[in-house]
């Protein structure tokens, strides 16, 4: 039997920890799981940031705890694996949003470029998925929603070390949901589009490429950070159960091109 409309999509009782939750994509994540019902853990670097973000999701009688965290430090990972659960109890959503966007040619790109990408983008989703993913199994229900990119499919606009951690993502996605899917815990990567965030401001800044970009999808316009909420409620919520393994455009039709 069906469950009910109303609490098919309910995430009440449910404990999420969102990466990069400060700001962007993860910001409207973290919102609208919250709204839903969840408990929110939102971890980012930039303490400032974090902590607006914890007052407003507050303000909203949001139930929230925020840990600054670099997730390119293994040191802070093993500190957030930790300290995530002592505020609401164990993780049942997963949200790995965090990443960098190092996208210089590929030929001027350094070794510390790619390790930095690699440790953020890719490592840190991977560590906490190996965390949080098998306690998860054992208590028989989780999700987990990693955030890939366009360049998880395609290369364009200097993909570089960027659009390489991006196509792994979706790679990790497929094999978290082999492991764990059994055991009650869907993995899937939502896809953006291009979206108007902090971390496309280097894009943005390119004369013509905003308008280009807009002029690509089908609805017109580039993607907001609120664009996101829809798919992450669906994705987190018990009206994904047969959903997993996937990664999922939200992109406006970009991606149809």
């Amino acid at each position: 039997m069906t469950a009910p409309t109303h609490t098919l999509f309910s995430l009440t009782g449910r404990t999420a920890l969102v990466t990069g939750g400060s700001s962007g994509i993860g910001y409207a994540i973290a919102h609208a799981l919250g709204h839903a019902g969840a408990a929110v853990v939102i971890a980012a670097r930039r303490t400032t940031e974090l902590t607006r973000t914890l007052t407003e999701l507050h303000e909203h009688d949001i139930t929230a705890a925020a840990i600054t965290a670099d997730l390119a430090d293994p040191d802070d990972l093993t500190r957030l694996c930790h300290q995530a659960p002592t505020h609401f109890g164990d993780i049942d959503i997963l949200v790995n949003n965090a990443a960098n966007n190092i996208r210089a040619p590929m030929a001027d790109l350094t070794t510390d470029d790619y390790q930095q990408t690699m440790a953020v983008n890719i490592t840190a989703p991977y560590l906490l998925g190996q965390h949080f993913g098998p306690r998860m199994a054992r208590r028989g229900w989780g999700r987990i929603i990693n955030i890939g990119s366009q360049q998880s499919h395609r290369a364009f606009g200097d993909s570089g070390a960027y659009g390489i951690s991006k196509a792994a993502i979706t790679g990790l996605t497929r094999s978290q949901a082999e492991a764990w899917s059994p055991h009650g815990v869907c993995a899937n990567t939502i896809i953006p589009g291009f979206v108007l965030t902090p971390l496309t401001e280097p894009a943005q800044a390119i004369p013509g490429r905003v308008e280009a970009l807009a002029a690509r999808t089908m609805t017109g316009r580039n993607g907001l950070p609120a664009d996101f909420a829809g798919i992450a409620v669906l994705l987190a919520s018990d009206a994904s159960a047969y959903i997993t393994g996937q990664a999922i455009c939200v992109d406006g039709g970009f991606s149809v091109h």
